[in-house]
């Protein structure tokens, strides 16, 4: 059975489309726009690796944003798994576990 290729850079840039249509909902502008989303890389298996940095360290929306961005991912057709880290971010250690273990 083949693999389906996949182009790295391609599925990066279908990523950056889609997570500029994901917005802060207390600013109102987009997470790349924002710079909430850093790091963006995409391995060829379909492995996609980001940070994702709040607003603040005590960012009030974090969490839902997080799941939001990972929601938004996850739906863009060649991506097989996603790498978060969370950074800068007081709860940042909690949340980096929750997602890991399918918490959130």
């Amino acid at each position: 059975m083949d693999e389906e290729r996949i182009d790295p850079e391609t599925l990066k840039e279908t990523i950056l489309w889609r997570l500029k249509m994901v917005m802060d909902p207390e600013t109102g502008v987009d997470v790349i726009r924002m710079r909430l989303v850093e790091d963006l890389r995409v391995d060829p298996d379909g492995t996609v690796h980001y940070r994702f940095r709040p607003s603040s360290p005590i960012c009030p929306i974090a969490v839902p944003l997080v799941v939001e961005i990972r929601q938004a991912v996850g739906e863009i057709k060649g991506v097989k798994d996603q790498d978060i880290e969370v950074v800068g971010y007081v709860q940042a250690e909690t949340l980096n576990k929750m997602l890991k273990e399918g918490e959130i």
